[in-house]
This record gives C-alpha cells, sequence and structure tokens, in this order.
C-alpha cells in the first residue's frame, strides 16, 4: 500500500482550483509521471466521468481508468483502476484570505495479488515523488487560465 499527503497553498480562488483539477486530464500538467491522461466520457464533467491514463514511474509504465467519484465544491476523489492495482487521488479545498486556496492531495494505492509484493518500493518511491507533484501541482495551478478566460 502507498500513502502519501501534501498540503499547500496557492495562489487562486478555490473555485478555479476545483474547476481545474475537476477535469483529471490536466493531471500531465501536475504530475510528473503521467504520460497521457485523455477522457473516455463525453458531456459536462461529474461524477461518473472518466479518463484512460498511462503513467511512466521509475521506468515502469501502467495504464489505469480513473473515475471521478466525489465533485463537491471542496473535495474532489478520482479513482483508478487496473488487475494490478486502485489507486486513488483524494483532493480537499480550503479557501483562504486573498483569493487563495489550501490543497491537500492524498494518494492511496492498494497493490492486487503478486503486485503487493511492490509495495516497500512504492512507497518508498511516492514519497520521494511526493514534493515535486506538489510543487508541479501548485505551478499547473496557478499558471492555468482562468475558467471561461479565452486562450
Amino acid at each position: 500500500m502507498v500513502d502519501v499527503t501534501r498540503s499547500f497553498p496557492v495562489q487562486r480562488p478555490i473555485e478555479e482550483v476545483v474547476a481545474y483539477l475537476r477535469d483529471f486530464a490536466n493531471a500531465v500538467e501536475w504530475d510528473p509521471g503521467t504520460q497521457s491522461c485523455e477522457p473516455i466520457s463525453t458531456g459536462a464533467i461529474g461524477v461518473g466521468s472518466r479518463w484512460h491514463n498511462e503513467t511512466k514511474l521509475y521506468g515502469i509504465s501502467t495504464t489505469l481508468t480513473y473515475e471521478l467519484t466525489r465533485d463537491d465544491p471542496d473535495h474532489l476523489v478520482f479513482t483508478g483502476t487496473n488487475k494490478t492495482a486502485t489507486s486513488t487521488e483524494d483532493l480537499s479545498f480550503v479557501s483562504l484570505d486573498s483569493g487563495h486556496t489550501e490543497v491537500t492531495y492524498h494518494a492511496h494505492v492498494d497493490f492486487n495479488g503478486a503486485a503487493r509484493l511492490a509495495d516497500p518500493l512504492a512507497q518508498l518511491g511516492f514519497k520521494r515523488l511526493a514534493p515535486e507533484v506538489a510543487e508541479q501541482m501548485k505551478r499547473a495551478i496557478e499558471n492555468a487560465p482562468a475558467a471561461g478566460s479565452v486562450g
């Protein structure tokens, strides 16, 4: 099992932060391991929306199907699955003064079957990568166009 949590402030209002992170396709901008992340679902993003995610960490490639399983104004949860693992990306948000937002990112991975043997190495790898994910996510959020702006 992998379990990593990081919290950090961003210089964007909570509504813009949640709108940006709600589209999991943006993971290519904030997750250093994500190689591609394409929507499977059509229409408006909400609970049940799905994405095809290809990730490569430390030379190991994997593909997961992620689904938005919680979509609240201050909390998003994405659950990714494949044959060997279930990954949960849990993002919660607190509005701060002056249009800033505190983001708490919690990554949790449960391995299935023989893949459980990778637990200790995966935990070490994720802990090593966590500061980079937090910094890259912060940069991506702060540099994202405002919702509704024309790019």
